[in-house]
């Protein structure tokens, strides 16, 4: 908790406790904030740590570049239903 609220400190990155089996009670543990700066000694080791963070920062990097969403990101679901269908057809949940 104390890294997440550092990262919602540093970015303002929202977080959410996702109760996949019950969509509609999932909970927001820290909400998103829009920050004029950024931390760049945190991206700079989140970059080092975690390959999937440098994969995501370059993607989002290009995207601004070409004005445009040309990267995969996640899927946002209309309805529970269709969340909790392809989440089970993935494995994800039971």
């Amino acid at each position: 908790m104390d890294e997440l609220r550092r990262l919602n400190n540093a970015f303002g990155i929202g977080v959410i406790w996702l109760d996949a089996e019950h969509f509609m009670q999932s909970e927001i543990l820290f909400s998103a904030k829009e920050k004029d700066s950024l931390d760049w000694d945190t991206i700079n080791r989140l970059i080092d740590d975690n390959r999937n963070f440098k994969s995501f920062l370059n993607d989002l990097m290009e995207d601004i570049k070409v004005g445009k969403v040309k990267s995969r990101y996640d899927r946002v679901y209309e309805d529970e239903e269709t969340a909790s269908r392809e989440l089970r057809e993935k494995g994800i949940i039971e």
